[in-house]
């Protein structure tokens, strides 16, 4: 059994967590994920949508506001002895500290063909860029910003009049 550390935050990340909870061979011990913020027009205080799905199964979860030089963390991540970490839209880059603990080391999921659209907004860079091709890159993570060794990719045709949000639920 592979135990798995999530790191992630948005609706994007929610389907990749959910098919790894479901997995036989993964036992998700743990989520890492942005503190709740306030959203909306009366910035009522949101959980993210990866902490709602972790409550559901009562997984633990970690919210700090940085993982870099943050001790608390990393002792918060050694005592769950990862095999595998995987990161999907966290918001934040990785500490090698973080990123190298788990036994496997730390995978990302990302809505590109890398190295196209590296970093922030890759869905709206495609969309601006008038491709008809993209699809999601599954890389290694290293200390750049998704820079690492691709490992997966899968290709998905971009409908002509697809807005960015309904491509990002294709992805995702």
């Amino acid at each position: 059994m592979t135990r798995l550390v999530f790191i992630g935050t948005p609706d994007f990340a929610v389907p990749s967590l959910r098919v790894l909870m479901q997995s036989a061979d993964i036992q998700v011990k743990g989520v890492i994920t942005q503190p709740d913020r306030p959203a909306g027009r009366d910035r009522k205080i949101l959980a993210s949508p990866i902490k709602l799905v972790a409550q559901e199964k009562s997984i633990p979860i970690l919210q700090p506001n940085s993982l870099w030089n943050n001790t608390e963390a990393l002792e918060w991540l050694k005592a769950l002895q990862p095999d595998l970490a995987v990161v999907v839209a966290f918001g934040q880059l990785l500490p090698a500290g973080i990123f190298d603990l788990p036994a496997h080391g730390t995978l990302n999921v990302h809505p590109s063909l890398l190295p196209k659209y590296r970093g922030a907004a890759p869905i709206t860079h495609t969309l601006l860029a008038g491709e008809v091709i993209t699809g999601v890159s599954i890389m290694r993570v290293d200390s750049g910003l998704d820079s690492g060794p691709v490992v997966a990719r899968t290709k998905v045709a971009v409908n002509e009049e697809e807005t960015s949000g309904q491509l990002e639920a294709r992805l995702a």
